[in-house]
């Protein structure tokens, strides 16, 4: 059994971890699970997480469809991934909103505990409009192109 994590609060959810709480927890539990909740234009454009060597896969699964709109087969799509009941599930998308609603729905659902990654992969814009301030991938964590996650 691993550490208790050390999340902030949140409503509705197991709560808000840094994107190194979230590596960390990834790292410490076997059976944590990521999943990135961003677009499939974003994953192609930016990147993705990588928890390789971890032994692990993140799960792609977006939060909303292309035209903006809910994906309304969020849940069924995580559940067909192996994304359960006492599993702990790190919920990521480009700067941390999105990625509350998946883990709202994903704990309403009885999925988790389910938290959510603070700053995202990219963070927020800093002053100058680039996503260059806070992250995962800001922070230095593992990452790696859709080319080369999809080799």
């Amino acid at each position: 059994m691993t550490a208790p994590v050390q999340a902030a609060p949140a409503e509705g959810y197991a709560g808000d971890l840094t994107p190194q709480q979230a590596w960390d927890l990834l790292a410490a539990d076997p059976d944590a699970v990521l999943v990135d909740v961003r677009t499939d234009g974003e994953w192609r454009a930016v990147g993705v997480p990588d928890v390789a060597e971890l032994g692990k896969d993140a799960v792609l699964t977006p939060w909303v469809t292309s035209d903006g709109r809910p994906n309304p087969a969020f849940l069924a799509e995580i559940q067909a991934a192996g994304v359960t009941t006492g599993r702990p599930v790190v919920f990521l998308c480009r700067s941390g909103q999105r990625s509350i609603g998946a883990a709202r729905l994903a704990t309403s659902a009885g999925i988790g505990p389910s938290y959510n990654v603070l700053e995202g992969f990219e963070g927020a814009p800093g002053f100058g409009g680039v996503r260059d301030q806070a992250g995962w991938k800001v922070r230095g964590l593992p990452c790696t192109t859709w080319a080369e996650r999809s080799a």
